[in-house]
């Protein structure tokens, strides 16, 4: 069965690449927010059983918000899939003709992790937040005001794992196959920034924010 859906991929991705990468992309990070709905849910249900003991109510019983899906999977379809398609192939090329190095080298990989983490990843956490909190109606104040509160946290985070995941995406896998690698991440990835968005300001995105003010305050200070 998975050979089978292997081929087909294959086949779809030779015959039509950048449809493909969209679809599976949309897909993905739709799958990726109904796991980040449930552990959202599954966390809160834990929190409140502790505050109420032998609490038992319908509304604990969880519900997918299929909208939420819809917006997220669009981010997919109109970002991730597009964006990410043309990023990868043009960043082997740069590398390869504008910097010349050897492929598969240290130099190699190391300029394409540098960049893909420079450019790339701060990029789509940016265009992410931003998609989803005027998808949910909010004004420019608060989606900046949510950028402040989920961008630093986010990259943080998310910058201590990608970059070992794209030493051996860009040193052992095909460039045509680089962004299916990095969309099976992002089945987690899509789940993590939703999670992520959903926290609202909980208290550990908090220090982050307020950690990151007492370092520029301290280097104002000091200047």
């Amino acid at each position: 069965m998975m050979l089978k859906l292997w081929k087909w991929y294959q086949k779809c991705l030779s015959v039509h690449p950048l449809k493909t990468q969209v679809i599976s992309s949309g897909f993905l990070w739709g799958v990726g927010d109904i796991a980040a709905q449930s552990i959202t849910h599954s966390t809160a249900k834990k929190r409140l059983r502790i505050a109420v003991s032998n609490i038992r109510d319908k509304d604990e019983d969880f519900k997918i918000d299929w909208k939420r899906v819809a917006i997220t999977s669009m981010f997919g379809f109109g970002f991730v899939g597009p964006v990410g398609h043309f990023w990868y192939e043009g960043l082997d090329r740069f590398i390869r003709l504008k910097l010349q190095y050897q492929p598969k080298s240290a130099r190699f990989v190391a300029a394409k992790v540098a960049m893909d983490g420079i450019i790339f990843g701060p990029l789509d956490l940016l265009v992410f937040f931003s998609y989803m909190g005027f998808s949910s109606g909010k004004s420019v104040s608060q989606v900046k005001e949510g950028l402040k509160r989920d961008f630093i946290p986010a990259l943080v985070l998310e910058g201590g794992a990608w970059p070992i995941l794209q030493v051996a995406n860009f040193r052992y896998i095909p460039v045509r196959y680089q962004l299916l690698y990095v969309n099976l991440f992002c089945l987690l990835d899509s789940a993590f920034l939703s999670w992520i968005e959903q926290q609202k300001d909980a208290p550990w995105k908090q220090w982050f924010v307020s950690s990151l003010s007492l370092k520029e305050q301290e280097g104002q200070g000091g200047s």
